[in-house]
């Protein structure tokens, strides 16, 4: 199939496109961030405003790329930087567009940054979102056809991987945290700290939080980012902790599978999806307050034997469950050849793989 990819290169955006290259498809990728300037202005207007004067740029310069460039499916990734405009357009020159959504953009916060994408939000032949509430609220906004699926890991970036010695110097930790800091993740990281957790972090923006003082000792400045480092500090830590986004109501996140997916230990709090994801205390940790996570963390670096076979049994888990990167944009694009046949437009269905052409 040939695919309009309108998203980021990089990070889970570049490993869905990558898994729909994977898959056989030819996918052609367009980079809204590389139309417009990339500087702090621009971010913080985009971020203020949804992008009020930069949308119609981006969609003057996105169907000049396209030219007569024929596709059979538009992947919009994230949107919010995608028109209403530019979905009309789309879809006078393709026969079916989507828009997979990670973000939580009915939830309240940064309200201003989805503008474009709720005005847009009516034309997608097919939205896709990662929490349940969400379906309803974007068939309330007018969504034609929602499909919820769980966040996923890749089979590449995240797959386990034998470090060297050296490497395994450079990034070994205690209890680890990956991520971005949010104003309830401080006082949480800094309870972990009061009670003594061996506790190492990285990610942005904690030098914003009030508790940064407490934090910086266990702050690591090396960026863990990019795929590889960010696989580096999973693997070398004994304990890695899982915290959800208060702000987008997370009750998984993408760490719920990458880091059982990389072969370690999951230490994340107790939701029903994590609960429907792993068994507690088999395949994974749970805890409720940031007393009972230190106690499970004192108690898995005391039992090293205890660790192995809780990440070993996660990553079993892991690998029965249907959230991967692949299985995930398969399914996607079957419900999209689904949504094709349900209307007038058969045209996507004809080139829905067949198991064979899969399994090659």
């Amino acid at each position: 199939m040939r695919i309009l990819y309108f998203g980021r290169p990089h990070g889970t955006s570049g490993h869905r496109m990558a898994a729909l290259r994977r898959l056989g498809h030819q996918v052609t990728l367009i980079d809204a961030h590389n139309i417009i300037p990339a500087n702090w202005v621009t971010i913080r207007w985009r971020w203020l405003t949804g992008g009020f004067g930069m949308v119609e740029v981006i969609r003057r310069r996105a169907i000049r790329a396209i030219g007569d460039a024929t596709f059979d499916l538009a992947w919009i990734d994230h949107g919010e930087l995608v028109s209403a405009g530019l979905v009309r357009d789309l879809k006078a020159r393709i026969p079916f567009v989507l828009c997979y959504n990670i973000d939580d953009p009915f939830g309240g916060r940064d309200v201003m940054l989805w503008r474009e994408f709720f005005k847009a939000l009516p034309l997608y032949d097919l939205l896709v979102v990662v929490r349940p509430a969400n379906v309803g609220e974007a068939k309330q906004r007018g969504a034609k056809r929602v499909m919820r699926v769980y966040m996923s890991a890749d089979e590449v970036a995240h797959a386990p991987r034998q470090l060297t010695e050296l490497q395994y110097r450079e990034w070994r930790s205690e209890v680890l945290f990956v991520g971005t800091a949010f104003p309830e993740r401080g006082p949480f990281l800094a309870r972990l700290v009061e009670l003594g957790v061996p506790l190492t972090i990285y990610g942005n923006r904690y030098r914003r939080l009030r508790e940064w003082a407490l934090l910086k000792p266990h702050w690591r400045a090396a960026a863990a980012s990019a795929d590889d480092r960010y696989a580096m500090a999973i693997i070398a830590a004994k304990v890695c902790l899982g915290l959800l986004s208060k702000g987008n109501r997370d009750l998984h996140t993408t760490r719920s599978m990458e880091i059982p997916s990389l072969g370690s230990l999951l230490c994340a709090q107790q939701t029903s999806e994590h609960s429907a994801l792993y068994r507690e205390d088999e395949e994974a940790v749970f805890w409720s307050s940031p007393e009972e996570c230190a106690e499970k963390c004192f108690a898995l670096l005391a039992d090293e034997s205890r660790r192995q076979a809780i990440a070993a049994a996660g990553h079993q888990r892991y690998l029965q469950n249907p959230w991967q990167n692949m299985l995930v944009v398969q399914a996607i694009l079957d419900e999209a050849a689904q949504a094709s046949a349900a209307t007038s437009n058969q045209l996507l269905s004809t080139f829905v793989p067949t198991d064979g052409e899969r399994a090659g």
